[in-house]
């Protein structure tokens, strides 16, 4: 199964790309998808996304409108969680994603994978 980095970023500064970083780091087999084409170490960045995967995780890194463009995708390929970090909350979305048996989750990945709690 694979853990979906949405909103990736090729800036090392940016804690999707961080959060890219320690899942791989930590054995994870992660997709960072991003609207720019990139790497994240030595992972590409993806620009499409991986439909018709099984679908572990979608980390969360974009704000609440910009989820808007990969709803209907991501309700239409449903994941077994979402992780919604801090600043990217949307309770519609939520609420839609826990009506479909998606676990939701308010947390912050980074804080969650080194805690051993991801």
């Amino acid at each position: 199964m694979i853990h979906l980095v949405l909103g990736a970023s090729p800036k090392e500064r940016r804690y999707s790309y961080k959060a890219t970083e320690i899942l791989y780091n930590h054995g994870y087999k992660v997709y960072p998808l991003g609207i720019r084409g990139g790497k994240i170490g030595e992972i590409d960045i993806l620009l499409d996304f991986p439909e018709n995967q099984q679908i572990d995780t979608i980390a969360m890194y974009l704000s609440a409108e910009n989820q808007e463009s990969y709803r209907e995708i991501i309700l239409r390929n449903l994941p077994k969680r979402v992780v919604f970090n801090p600043g990217t909350y949307n309770p519609d979305f939520q609420k839609e994603l826990s009506e479909k048996g998606v676990e939701v989750v308010n947390d912050c990945v980074l804080l969650m994978v080194n805690g051993s709690r991801y």
